[in-house]
């Protein structure tokens, strides 16, 4: 990733807090000289170092496991929006300015293994529920379901972990722009009706 100094993020709680909101992650291996690209919700362990999640038992992804060096890249992909070179003050002056586009992503670099353990599955199943139902205004949960047809459902699915070796974001969020047009975005962003432009802003108030 093309990454200048002045949009990387290293701060592991601001990484953290954007794979919290944005989970679903596109995951990408190479196997046999063939990329492969999945679209994969993930959990962030507690101490950081590792992803969680689940896949269908008839994946190809899961044959990287079997791979020497079974390493993969996780993309989570936060907030994005088109920033127009007219909320630039400095727009007035020369007139050198150009539209760009804000975004804000992690890229996570590690090991892949897998979690074929039935327990595990149902534990992790049920975390995913309780953690995201709430997005949903809904309250409901596993024991829900009969547990019979729980039981067949695990049965399909094998569970990942990656071990991560690097985990880095890039925040691009007009840090580059003299402090009246980053200002100026600011304002625009905070009256705009588009929930994905006001979304930007606790990125762009987020320290660089």
């Amino acid at each position: 990733m093309y990454l200048p100094k002045h949009f990387q993020v290293d701060d592991v709680s601001l990484l953290a807090a954007l794979i919290e909101e944005s989970p679903l992650a596109t995951v990408i291996g190479v196997l046999d000289g063939v990329t492969e690209i999945n679209h994969i919700p993930l959990l962030l362990s507690e101490d950081k170092t590792r992803l969680y999640g689940h896949v269908a038992k008839n994946n190809p992804l899961l044959n990287l496991a079997n791979q020497a060096n079974p390493k993969l890249s996780a993309v989570f992909h936060g907030p994005n929006a088109y920033i127009t070179p007219s909320w630039y003050p400095s727009k007035q002056h020369e007139g050198k300015v150009v539209p760009t586009w804000n975004y804000a992503v992690v890229h996570a670099e590690g090991r892949l293994s897998l979690i074929h353990d039935a327990v595990w599955l149902k534990a992790h199943v049920g975390q995913m529920t309780n953690i995201y139902e709430s997005t949903a205004r809904s309250n409901w949960k596993l024991e829900d379901a009969p547990e019979t047809y729980i039981q067949s459902m695990l049965k399909a699915i094998v569970g990942i972990e990656i071990k991560l070796d690097k985990l880095v974001g890039k925040f691009k969020l007009s840090q580059n722009r003299p402090q009246e047009d980053y200002a100026s975005v600011v304002d625009h962003l905070k009256q705009s009706p588009k929930d994905a432009l006001s979304q930007m802003l606790k990125y762009m108030n987020t320290p660089d």
